[in-house]
């Protein structure tokens, strides 16, 4: 078995932290761009696609400026390996980025990447960023 490799994507966005918080850790945030529809109990998070669907736990939470989920697979690894969205404002011209970070088969980043920057585009549109 492979291991995966850790990526990190920034993305400059025209939205305020809470704004785009709002969109990153809450359900129907995220059902807005990252899934058909997202449902939660607790920690525990429900994301599901078309005809699949995917559990994620919600392992770390700080408002407006960081949470981290981590796939509930079955797989030996699944403690290894995390998808986080950090809010990051600078602390002079207060440009607000967000930074994807995800791990991937060394043969699928590039397919990863793409990905990324689809969903992000999206929940641009979604927030009148573009």
């Amino acid at each position: 078995m492979s291991s995966k490799i850790f990526f990190s994507i920034e993305y400059d966005f025209h939205a305020s932290p809470q704004l785009l918080f709002q969109y990153l850790s809450t359900p129907s945030g995220l059902s807005e761009w990252f899934a058909d529809n997202v449902n939660s109990r607790g920690e525990d998070f429900t994301f599901i696609w078309n005809d699949s669907e995917e559990s994620a736990k919600l392992i770390q939470k700080k408002i407006n400026e960081r949470v981290r989920f981590r796939w509930i697979n079955g797989e030996k690894d699944q403690d290894d390996y995390f998808f986080e969205f950090k809010i990051l404002v600078d602390e002079i011209t207060k440009d607000v980025s967000l930074i994807v970070s995800d791990y991937s088969d060394q043969d699928e980043i590039e397919e990863s990447k793409m990905l990324w920057d689809n969903l992000v585009s999206d929940l641009k549109q979604v927030l009148g960023s573009v």
